[in-house]
């Protein structure tokens, strides 16, 4: 029980035990903790490289600061993997610190460049309640006002992050009594994280004040370069996203985003009409609206709609449609995961519009909304109505103790699917973090290859993304880029003044080949 007040994440440990039985789960734990101790191992072992998997070269730069952190990084636009070709890497430290780490992975040097905040009395995690750590002692080692979570790469090599602004309380243009679109229909009156862009060309930073909460991040491939946001968890209930040409012509931040709440056209009219809450009985007059908002989100290159997974049990994969006046015209489908599996994570989508997303019972699995039979509105559509859509691959790895049903002991963090063969298995493969494997989990024909990182032992990450930087150099001109994402990069090989690096895989064409 002590050892989960340690340090600044104190409030976020206990609240997550206390949501499982506490007596109990404190029990399993300090049980767990004494066999290791007593110089337990696993039950299994996990197996050797086998195949491909063998022809893996990883490549690997320290960066950021030992008491530092990183959520994510980014090398190139997710639309376009030719971008930034031979350029830098950027990470995302979120609670830990305001200097975000960049990386010159050609001459091999590691910077670092301080996002800004509007507002100087903006929060810092600093202030987190805290107990002493066994590392650390009473140092608050975290002290972060932006929380930079999510970076992505435009067509131009400039970074947007998620990041905060200023305090939590929202302007009054996306409050109730505001005459802006969005506000009408569903006013919000805090928001706790927004938007920011770094130029590396001039060094300037940019920060835009959103009125809904963002998480991660993603560009549509349309005219307006539409950056889509997701809200993390589910309580403020609203998508919102970011007209980028409109921001960048008029500098407007106010006319420039707009936010949805997430409707499903219950009544089955193919419009959006007025609707009831969730906790209201259903009016077959009416649409419903649903009570979330996204973790992950992806924009499907087929037609434009906006998709994103839901926390929780069993959890949902929801498709947003904007229509032609959002958010007037948003509506939304929502999917449900078949048992065994449940509780999505961070998701992705293929260039055929297919969704995938890792599951928290060792699944990965596909969402493929053409195989569903039955109507996609209406009074049935609300999330059981499409088991046929689904398909789940269990994770490798163990299943924990006791548990028959299909699945993992694997606790994958996000999926990224490779859309244009930035590694060499081919196009639209997904790749998911293994959390548990210490590696990154392909799925190519149905099966695995796991790319493990041997070293240092205590790889986690909660992303990817791949970049292809001299198509003419085979494996060598291309590669997958990740980090280590651990919030205690001290626990890792190494220990104490150990920090988070930067792990680029590639993919030979046997294990000798140069």
């Amino acid at each position: 029980q002590r050892r989960i007040q340690s340090g600044q994440a104190m409030i976020q440990m206990t609240n997550n035990l206390g949501r499982l039985d506490p007596p109990r789960a404190l029990k399993l734990f300090a049980d767990w903790t004494d066999r290791i101790a007593a110089g337990e191992l696993p039950a299994s072992q996990p197996s050797r490289p086998q195949g491909v998997e063998r022809n893996v070269v990883i490549t690997l730069w320290d960066w950021a600061g030992p008491k530092d952190y990183l959520h994510d990084e980014v090398s190139t636009d997710k639309r376009n993997p030719r971008v930034n070709a031979n350029g830098q890497i950027y990470g995302a430290t979120e609670e830990s610190t305001d200097l975000f780490p960049v990386l010159d992975p050609v001459k091999h040097k590691a910077t670092q460049v301080k996002m800004l905040v509007r507002d100087p009395k903006t929060p810092s995690s600093k202030q987190n309640a805290m107990l002493p750590s066994p590392y650390w002692g009473p140092e608050p080692i975290w002290d972060s006002q932006s929380s930079m979570h999510n970076p992505m790469l435009d067509e131009k090599g400039r970074v947007w992050f998620t990041s905060r602004v200023g305090a939590p309380a929202n302007p009054d243009f996306c409050k109730k009594g505001s005459e802006h679109p969005s506000a009408k229909l569903t006013p919000i009156e805090t928001s706790n994280r927004h938007l920011s862009m770094y130029d590396p060309k001039t060094g300037k930073i940019t920060l835009i004040r959103t009125c809904f909460p963002t998480h991660h991040l993603v560009f549509a491939e349309d005219a307006n370069n539409t950056l889509w946001t997701s809200a993390g968890g589910p309580q403020s209930g609203v998508i919102g996203w970011l007209n980028r040409k409109a921001f960048e012509e008029t500098g407007d931040e106010a006319k420039s985003q707009g936010w949805t709440a997430l409707v499903l056209d219950t009544n089955g009219n193919g419009k959006r009409d007025d609707y009831v809450e969730p906790n209201q009985p259903v009016d077959p007059t009416k649409d419903r609206r649903v009570a979330a908002a996204f973790y992950g989100v992806g924009v499907s290159p087929v037609d434009g709609t906006i998709w994103g997974s839901v926390l929780g049990f069993p959890g949902y994969v929801i498709r947003l449609n904007p229509g032609s006046n959002p958010p007037a015209t948003a509506l939304a489908e929502v999917f449900e995961p078949p048992m065994p599996g449940y509780g999505p994570r961070g998701m992705d989508i293929d260039r055929n519009g297919v969704a995938w997303t890792p599951l928290s019972s060792g699944h990965l699995a596909s969402f493929d909304r053409r195989k569903c039979q039955g109507p996609l509105n209406g009074p049935t559509a609300t999330g059981q109505h499409c088991p046929e859509g689904w398909t789940l691959y269990p994770f490798p790895g163990p299943q924990l103790r006791k548990v028959t049903e299909s699945g993992s002991a694997e606790a994958s963090y996000y999926t990224w699917v490779d859309q244009f063969d930035t590694f060499g298995l081919g196009r639209n493969v997904p790749i998911a973090t293994g959390n548990a494997n210490e590696s990154l989990l392909a799925l190519v024909n149905g099966q695995f290859v796991n790319l493990r990182v041997p070293y240092p032992m205590g790889f986690y990450t909660k992303w990817m993304d791949g970049r292809i930087d001299d198509p003419s150099a085979g494996w060598k001109g291309k590669g997958l880029w990740a980090t280590y994402s651990t919030r205690t990069p001290f626990h890792v090989e190494g220990g104490k003044g150990t920090t988070s690096k930067v792990v680029k895989f590639q993919l030979r064409s046997d294990p000798l080949a140069r």
